[in-house]
């Protein structure tokens, strides 16, 4: 599909020119100096506000602004960040990271400041146009590489949305030799399981001219996974869980998806883990090309959950969950007294948070939290 830079504009970041006057109108919005009082209470704003409003362009808005914030919330909210794998990349080379999601903002924010750690530019990162929920959300986005997704209109529509954004991201691999990261499926997992969705691939594949794994392989695809010692907005995704698997069609209220990010930002992470896996093109040379195309993209889907899976870090909460499911103390030595109490607070947030069965409440909370064992053990309990 040949489609020229203008055709990218309705999901495209902003340019560095157009860098300054986001900046302005970022550093005039109220919520600009909410999140100064939160994150920096103690440096000046206004030297941190002129520092700002000279960066020209999206390398020096991330350096100034979007680095500090991002380490300020992961000091305020975690115990330790550790990354490894990005120095076994080619630095020269553009890649899709595809990533297991729990966190709307900071997976793919952590995954940048790794790469900075390491000297290497930052990612593009797509994002759902449902969460363009405000003009100092959208400028912000933008300002960070964010790609718009559109989830929605008639089925040529989103034909046609898939076929543009396949575009740009090949656009920006092979052309520019940037990186893109994009979650492995729609929103969040809220059941602890990380599956790839195989649309994911299929829309990558859309842009490409040769074979489904040919052009996948064009793409660098690189499996990322992050492991939370504690579960963002647990609480939340345990309610969404509950009101779904009710029968109610789970209707997000007006605010949710904002309410979700700041819930992601101040609450406790404790430990968090972040693998990056090597390029999976060698392996895609072992899927078996004698079948449909729609089979050979599940195949594939298939090699990044066992790598995903592979690299997901277990915590003690995890091992905790597992054992309270199943009535054990298999892995009783992996935890202690202070795990069982935080768990059982996090559990009694839950039950006033979704206010129901408090039964299947707290099965689905452990679940969350002991799924990723079960996989490590080679079960999938209730997945279909």
């Amino acid at each position: 599909m040949c489609m020229q830079e203008h055709d990218f504009d309705a999901i495209r970041p902003y340019f560095d020119h157009e860098i300054p006057l986001a900046l302005k109108r970022i550093v005039s919005d109220p919520m600009f100096q909410q999140l100064m009082n939160y994150l920096f209470p103690k440096e000046d704003h206004e030297e941190l506000r002129k520092k700002l409003l000279q960066s020209a362009t999206t390398n020096e808005f991330q350096k100034y602004f979007m680095t500090p914030v991002i380490r300020s919330i992961l000091n305020k909210t975690s115990e330790e960040l550790i990354a490894h794998g990005i120095e076994n990349l080619d630095h020269s080379k553009g890649y899709v990271y595809i990533a297991n999601h729990r966190d709307i903002i900071l997976d793919s924010a952590i995954l940048g400041i790794s790469l900075v750690q390491h000297g290497v530019e930052t990612s593009h990162i797509t994002w759902g146009n449902n969460l363009m929920i405000s003009p100092f959300i959208v400028d912000v986005g933008k300002a960070n590489r964010m790609i718009t997704v559109f989830r929605d209109g008639s089925p040529k529509e989103m034909l046609k949305n898939s076929q543009r954004l396949s575009a740009y991201i090949r656009h920006l691999i092979k052309d520019r030799n940037k990186s893109v990261w994009i979650a492995q499926r729609k929103g969040r997992s809220k059941d602890g399981y990380d599956l790839t969705d195989d649309s994911v691939l299929k829309m990558l594949s859309l842009s490409g001219e040769n074979d489904v794994i040919s052009s996948l392989k064009e793409l660098n695809i690189v499996p990322v996974t992050i492991s939370y010692e504690w579960e963002p907005c647990d609480r939340m995704k345990v309610r969404e869980m509950y009101i779904s698997q009710n029968g109610n069609g789970y209707v997000k209220d007006k605010n949710e998806d904002l309410i979700s990010i700041i819930g992601g930002v101040v609450s406790e992470k404790g430990r968090i883990h972040l693998e990056v896996g090597e390029p999976v093109n060698g392996l895609l040379d072992s899927v078996n090309t004698n079948q449909r195309p729609n089979e050979i993209i599940h195949d594939i889907a298939s090699i990044l959950d066992k790598i995903i899976h592979a690299n997901y870090k277990l915590w003690p909460s995890n091992y905790l969950a597992y054992d309270l499911i199943e009535n054990t103390d298999k892995f009783k030595d992996k935890y202690d007294k202070l795990v069982e109490e935080k768990l059982d607070a996090r559990l009694k947030k839950t039950y006033e948070t979704v206010n129901g069965d408090p039964d299947k409440t707290r099965e689905m909370f452990l679940k969350l939290y002991a799924n990723p064992v079960y996989i490590k053990l080679g079960i999938f309990p209730d997945k279909k």
